[in-house]
């Protein structure tokens, strides 16, 4: 379908992400009544990784051009094969084995994060999905909640193993790829059934040396395939002939950062992409401490996390939480997951009750900044914080 640039020329028009359409074709009650909803598979690629023999580092996928375009699925099926020996496993292992990259009609990073940043950002969105009950394996410890994980996946090894034994593990993974901020309404959702689209989603492998290390076996390789899967929407055509849209003026972003400029006490982060017009919904956040592969999350508790907080303007803080064993506290009632436990995630989240009176104006509220404290005694060896910014804008502008 091309775009309806049919109407009168005195026709009153409506620009969602760039494309021009008759101001009339912005229906949303009549768009959600007439939709149907498409599961399609766009593409699957081989993933072949060894610790001996490289492998693909990166593959690319370019969305088929039809429909309003909520989400994509990736699934990847395959299995690890240790050889002749043991190996280590890394923390990375088994969700930051990908980074994600999306780009849509000329908006450029609208999303670039981390795997285990999807996972995290899944629950915090989805209040009725928990990781309660689903057995996993972090860092030698048992866990039954806090994993991320769904029951249908499988880890084939524990995150942060040592000595696993030579033979071969079943993998069955899978992340949500959030285009549109909320899949009900579809805010940030992509028009897709134009030549003029322009969509493409990244995915940047993290090297097989960096997920498994050490020990005596002589070989790991990491085979399988990774799917991706969308959710789309059909476009209706409306009474007067032309097409039927929600409203699609708004972009939906998750931009990662990264800053190793970390010590005991208190660090003030600016989060990046500030601006008017951008409507902050969460920050979460990571502290990785520890040199190459030995970089584990730090749980988020009492000793090691001290006052949590952030900040806009001249010094104001709308909220302050004690340690982080109370932001734990608070993340895992908003969110259903112990979000801090083994993985040590961190969430200012201003979308999780009520979003349109709880989200933060990027405006409005100059200068935001996250600080993360770190009592001082808690040891720190090449630390990194990696946090997310997440929010809508007004299509045209930068993420």
């Amino acid at each position: 379908m091309s775009t309806a640039t049919a109407a009168p020329a005195n026709a009153a028009t409506h620009y969602m992400q760039g494309i021009a359409v008759p101001a009339s074709s912005v229906q949303p009650t009549e768009f959600h009544a007439r939709t149907r909803r498409h599961t399609l598979l766009e593409s699957a690629k081989a993933v072949s990784q060894s610790v001996t023999g490289g492998g693909n580092l990166q593959d690319v996928y370019e969305l088929r051009k039809s429909d309003i375009l909520s989400s994509v699925l990736l699934k990847f099926s395959g299995q690890i094969v240790v050889t002749g020996g043991t190996t280590n496993v890394s923390a990375r292992w088994p969700y930051d084995m990908i980074n994600a990259k999306f780009t849509a009609n000329g908006a450029s990073n609208v999303i670039n994060v981390s795997g285990l940043k999807l996972k995290a950002r899944e629950i915090m969105k989805r209040g009725d999905l928990n990781d309660r009950g689903v057995a996993q394996s972090i860092q030698g410890n048992a866990i039954t909640q806090g994993s991320l994980a769904t029951a249908s996946e499988k880890w084939g090894v524990g995150s942060g193993a040592t000595a696993v034994a030579a033979g071969t593990y079943q993998v069955e993974l899978e992340w949500l790829v959030p285009v549109a901020e909320d899949e009900v309404d579809l805010a940030g959702a992509v028009f897709l059934a134009t030549s003029t689209a322009d969509l493409t989603l990244t995915l940047d492998y993290l090297p097989i040396s960096q997920l498994f290390f050490g020990g005596t076996a002589t070989n790991v390789a990491l085979t399988g395939t990774m799917s991706a899967i969308s959710k789309k929407f059909s476009i209706p055509i409306g009474a007067d002939g032309q097409i039927v849209v929600p409203d699609l003026s708004m972009f939906h972003s998750m931009i990662q950062s990264n800053t190793s400029a970390l010590q005991n006490g208190d660090n003030p982060i600016r989060l990046i992409g500030q601006g008017g017009g951008k409507s902050l919904l969460r920050s979460f956040f990571q502290v990785w401490n520890g040199a190459g592969t030995a970089a584990a999350p730090l749980p988020m508790g009492a000793t090691n996390f001290g006052p949590q907080s952030w900040t806009y303007g001249n010094n104001e803080t709308p909220d302050t939480y004690q340690d982080g064993q109370v932001l734990r506290y608070f993340n895992e009632r908003q969110f259903c997951s112990d979000i801090g436990g083994q993985w040590g995630f961190g969430c200012h989240d201003f979308a999780a009750e009520l979003e349109f009176r709880d989200v933060v104006d990027m405006g409005t509220t100059s200068d935001l900044r996250l600080n993360v404290n770190i009592p001082v005694g808690v040891s720190l060896t090449t630390p990194k914080i990696e946090y997310v910014t997440e929010v809508v804008y007004r299509a045209g502008q930068a993420a």
